[in-house]
């Protein structure tokens, strides 16, 4: 609670000991040593009442649950500075290997995922090779115009 080192405690003890005298600086001791137990006596006793309030409140759990979000947003916090602190050549970088592929070389193809029925297929068969947008070319194509009804001619 208070930084006193020892030399400290001796210049108080020699001081007390040319003020008070010899013959009552036991008695000195004790009292103070008796006011220092009363007051952390009543100093615990009223940490005790402090929390059982509390306990009866309900606080503990409003304490846990605030807890719980200042460690989210602690996490939060820190992911936005560290994306904040990456260079704008990295996430450039990132942004485009992201969009060229998993490998993120110049050559590599996208992953499109197109699914189609078999009575949505192109006649002529499956495009072999296509570009970024063939399984969207390949959807629209094979999809009926909006006034005629059956079956998707290619």
């Amino acid at each position: 609670m208070f930084d006193i080192g020892w030399g400290e405690l001796f210049l108080i003890g020699v001081v007390a000991l040319i003020v008070v005298g010899p013959k009552d600086l036991p008695a000195l001791f004790r009292s103070l040593g008796q006011f220092t137990g009363k007051a952390r006596g009543m100093a615990r006793e009223f940490q005790r009442s402090l929390e059982q309030a509390a306990n009866e409140a309900g606080m503990s759990d409003m304490q846990k649950s605030l807890r719980a979000i200042d460690q989210s947003l602690d996490a939060a916090t820190s992911s936005a500075r560290k994306f904040a602190t990456r260079p704008m050549q990295t996430v450039a970088k990132e942004a485009v290997g992201k969009a060229l592929g998993e490998d993120g070389e110049a050559g590599a193809k996208p992953k499109v995922t197109a699914t189609a029925t078999a009575s949505a297929a192109p006649a002529a068969g499956p495009v072999a090779e296509a570009g970024p947008d063939a399984g969207l070319d390949a959807g629209l194509a094979a999809a009926p115009e909006p006034g005629k009804s059956g079956s998707a001619a290619g």
